[in-house]
């Protein structure tokens, strides 16, 4: 690695290259160990916009532990998702560095640490909107995805087809948002109906709500696939996907607007 760095920044000290595009290059000879079980990648967010999430499903307490105090050695801001309650005591135990900070999302059962010199806003804003109450854990992973990448967000939650006349207060308070996320399980129509009202990218979200036939998200998310309306559709409850998306266009707006 070192040696790779050297041959970048003689480029640029040869004026080969520019000062971005090093740092792109420099970006992309950077992870991190923890061990044999990870090697993480805090730069990402630099490279791509995007920050390495740490998925806490499937890890030991001990292991997350070990792998959110290596990832604070190198980033102000940490994202843990679904998180257990074993695991959200063992967070809780542990000794953060001077000046961090713990915050449990209970809804979408996320875990953000941050340090004080984390920068929290970047221009871009989102809007988060959940067909009915079940889908709610996964928008708000959405939210907090949206919300740790330097976005302000706006939440309106319950305002699936059955009631469609509550869905056009909850749009108007967030016609300015850059981009949407609208969740939905059982039928999923709520994005569509979405996408054919607004002129913002919208992204579907279907969600692993209903049963019987087409259950657990299948019909919602072949529903979105199939929509006439124009959006995009990550998979079945991938709350940070769609979070991680809709927020990476409206940072890139952002940023369009403050050119």
């Amino acid at each position: 690695m070192t040696s790779n760095l050297k041959e970048i920044l003689e480029r640029f000290a040869r004026k080969e290259i520019s000062l971005d595009a090093a740092a792109r290059e420099a970006n992309l000879l950077y992870y991190r160990e923890v061990g044999r079980m990870a090697k993480l990648d805090p730069r990402r967010m630099d490279r791509i916009g995007i920050p390495e999430a740490i998925l806490a499903e499937g890890k030991s307490a001990s292991d997350l532990v070990e792998i959110a105090l290596s990832f604070l050695e190198a980033s102000d801001a940490i994202l843990i998702t679904r998180v257990s309650s074993e695991q959200l005591a063992a967070l809780r135990e542990c000794t953060l560095p001077e000046g961090t900070s713990i915050r449990w999302e209970e809804r979408g059962r996320a875990v953000v640490i941050t340090k004080e010199a984390h920068k929290k806003c970047f221009g871009g804003k989102v809007g988060i909107l959940s067909a009915g109450t079940a889908d709610v854990p996964v928008a708000e992973e959405a939210r907090v995805t949206a919300e740790i990448m330097g976005c302000e967000t706006v939440s309106e939650y319950d305002v699936g087809v059955a009631g469609i006349h509550r869905l056009f207060p909850s749009l108007e308070r967030m016609m300015d948002s850059d981009a949407l996320v609208v969740a939905a399980g059982r039928e999923g129509t709520l994005p569509a109906v979405v996408a054919s009202l607004v002129d913002t990218p919208v992204v579907g979200l279907p969600v692993s709500t209903g049963y019987g036939a087409g259950g657990k998200g299948e019909a919602a998310l072949l529903s979105m696939l199939q929509s006439c309306s124009v959006m995009v559709v990550v998979n079945i409850d991938a709350g940070f996907v769609a979070g991680a998306f809709a927020a990476k266009i409206a940072n890139r707006a952002a940023k369009r607007r403050n050119m």
